[in-house]
């Protein structure tokens, strides 16, 4: 099928949906709401239907009449309006749609549902994992459902849902309450608050066991960026911070000098979870095979978490024989850490020392030649987090896992070895192909091409990983000769690695430092999410290709 997707921005969802479609053979155009030239892009593609996974506006009449419109609806039956994941929170059940546009708001026929159940999280884990999940399990019966016509009726008696308009009361509310309040924002916008004298919202709450104030809202302690605050009963970590008209940042890095004195409350490299308090680098070891989990915000990798995690990497292979990276609860991994980059008043000099710890870090474990790696990518990973994933022995993934392994949309060439070991996988012209084509791609195509080993179902992955893993372990005299064969093969060619490296750095130092690089430009408009004005060339070129090999 001709197929245009409608999006505001190609965020998680939109790429799930497009790869999920390339993969079924359908030819793709994707339109951006805001273009200018949206309609004449829609009318020139001429699409049998149009998907919208992500909008945040109306879609006009002029498309709907014209075209049959879908609307992805992060809400269940009787849900409409747009603060549907904001309501979701502290619900049982909540679900997902598919409708069809119609005049009304979310009022079209449902062409498909699916119910999960709610975790604890806040508002952008409840987004990347249930509400992603439900839809790439629906995705194809919506498809049967259309072709059969078959719908259900929107159910319109309820009013729009509604913004809870939830302000922190320091003085009368809880920890429980507090957390749920940061949650409810979380990602996007962010709870409005006032810590220190700066307007600020909040973003990442925690809750704390053991330490405890004087008084509700003193900043008792701070760690990796985080800051504790007390409440009347407890107290609770907060994460990142945005200024108005800024960015995200780590709490510490917006308040600065206004934490003259505030201790800092360190945790061991590894964390045992005895307590509940902020951490991001923990562990689990059983049968001899280490989980290494690390939590980053966003995935990103900053100078000093890249070198933690090395460290943490570099003590825990001496305690198993395989150890796997599992990433964190939303994110494997997405490079370098941009937005702290931005904030820099020396870009480059951060800048080079960031990708050169990112190196060293997947240096660390591209040369472990006495444990047998795994990467899963349970979760989406981009640009350098992809390659970090790529230096490990086996890569194996959950189906609906979209990875981006590519970097110029950031104006950047790239290193972590990509040069090495993503030609090793897929051979050196598929390699150059994903580099410069910057589009995502699904599990099954990354396991077609050979970039990850594995591919496993999403509803039973983890058990499947475990039994990957200790087939590993079972079998002590292949894992020895593994071992000694990737021992040889390191030694053997480890100036070819080194030098994959050396060239790779060669070409990125002028893009840290030449004040004119393309870089500093499209890492300010990523990071303060500047949308752009025209549909991205690349996502046209995927039709264009389409059109021309049906």
């Amino acid at each position: 099928m001709k197929i245009t997707l409608l999006v505001s921005t190609f965020n998680s969802l939109s790429q799930l949906v497009y790869t999920y479609l390339c993969e079924r053979g359908d030819i793709v155009d994707v339109v951006y709401a805001n273009s200018a030239s949206r309609d004449e892009e829609i009318e020139s593609f001429s699409p049998e239907i149009i998907l919208s996974p992500y909008l945040r506006d109306y879609i006009p009449k002029s498309i709907y009449e014209n075209y049959p419109t879908y609307i992805f609806h992060p809400g269940p039956l009787g849900d409409r309006g747009a603060y549907s994941l904001e309501n979701a929170l502290g619900k049982k059940e909540w679900g997902v749609v598919i409708l069809k546009a119609n005049a009304l708001f979310d009022g079209g026929d449902i062409y498909v549902q699916k119910n999960f159940e709610v975790r604890n999280t806040y508002k952008a884990s409840l987004y990347r994992n249930e509400v992603l999940s439900s839809y790439a399990s629906v995705l194809d019966l919506f498809f049967e459902n259309v072709i059969a016509n078959k719908k259900e009726q929107q159910d319109v008696s309820l009013a729009l849902n509604k913004d809870p308009n939830y302000q922190i009361d320091w003085d009368n509310d809880t920890t429980e309450e507090i957390v749920k309040k940061v949650y409810t924002y979380d990602s996007f916008p962010g709870i409005e608050d006032e810590i220190l004298g700066l307007k600020v919202r909040l973003y990442g709450a925690w809750k704390e066991e053991r330490l405890r104030g004087n008084f509700p809202k003193e900043i008792v302690a701070k760690r990796d960026g985080a800051i504790c605050l007390s409440t009347i009963d407890g107290a609770i970590w907060i994460t990142h911070l945005k200024e108005e008209t800024k960015f995200k940042l780590p709490a510490t890095y917006v308040l600065k000098d206004r934490l003259k004195g505030v201790k800092e409350e360190r945790l061991p490299l590894i964390f045992d979870k005895s307590y509940k308090t902020f951490y991001e680098i923990s562990c689990n070891i059983k049968d001899e095979i280490a989980y290494l989990h690390f939590n980053f915000h966003n995935g990103a990798f900053s100078s000093d978490k890249c070198m933690k995690l090395k460290y943490a990497f570099e003590y825990i292979k001496t305690e198993a024989k395989v150890v796997v990276l599992m990433g964190g609860q939303d994110f494997f991994s997405n490079g370098i850490h941009l937005n702290l980059l931005e904030d820099s008043k020396k870009n480059g000099e951060d800048g080079w020392s960031n990708i050169n710890a990112m190196n060293d870090l997947v240096k660390s474990i591209l040369f472990a030649d006495d444990v047998v790696t795994v990467a899963s990518l349970h979760k989406n990973a981009g640009a350098g987090g992809v390659f970090l994933a790529l230096a490990c022995d086996y890569v194996i993934a959950d189906e609906i896992v979209i990875l981006n392994p590519h970097y110029k949309t950031l104006g950047l060439s790239g290193s972590e070895y990509h040069t090495y070991t993503l030609p090793k996988r897929v051979r050196e012209e598929k390699a150059q192909e994903l580099l410069d084509a910057c589009l995502p791609i699904g599990a099954k195509e990354a396991e077609r091409i050979g970039m990850v080993d594995k591919v496993f179902s999403h509803a039973d992955y983890m058990d499947n990983l475990q039994r990957f893993c200790k087939k590993i372990v079972s079998n002590e005299d292949q894992c020895g000769d593994f071992l000694w064969e990737k021992e040889d093969y390191l030694e053997e060619n480890k100036q070819l690695i080194e030098q994959a490296r050396e060239n790779e750095i060669a070409v990125m130092h002028s893009e840290f430092w030449d004040k004119e690089s393309n870089f500093h430009k499209l890492r300010y408009e990523f990071v303060y999410k500047v949308c752009p004005l025209v549909t991205p060339k690349r996502l046209k070129i995927a039709a264009k290709k389409g059109r021309e090999d049906a």
